[in-house]
């Protein structure tokens, strides 16, 4: 399930991903989301907090989301990752190189150092 995470400021995109993440979850919640923020802004400050593992997201939900990094692709400007799986944290901060925004992983326990580093502009 993608749920928004609230009192963040109002350039900031923030979903918390726990138990099993599907096709509908991005379509309502994340796409929606990043709509919003590319419109209003004109750039993304995302901050995402994996409470499951990435098995737990289905192959809808991963294309879904594939797809929405792509459409915005010129408009990330930071993504803040939260996990406790280091793979991820790891991938995230490659996916700086990548993309014209920063990435950057942050393990659960450095949840409010993510927090701060993505709002900053």
């Amino acid at each position: 399930m993608l749920t928004l995470i609230h009192n963040l400021p109002d350039h900031v995109l923030g979903i918390r991903a726990s138990g099993e993440v599907d096709q509908e979850d991005v379509k309502s919640v994340l796409l929606p989301g990043l709509a919003v923020k590319a419109e209003q802004f004109g750039e993304i400050y995302y901050l995402l907090v994996l409470e499951t593992g990435v098995e737990n997201f289905s192959a809808g939900a991963w294309i879904q989301d594939l797809t929405a990094g792509l459409k915005h692709l010129t408009r990330w400007k930071k993504m803040a990752i939260v996990t406790d799986q280091p793979a991820v944290e790891k991938f995230t901060d490659l996916f700086s190189f990548i993309t014209p925004g920063e990435a950057k992983g942050f393990k659960m326990e450095d949840l409010k150092k993510a927090r701060k580093w993505v709002i900053k502009r």
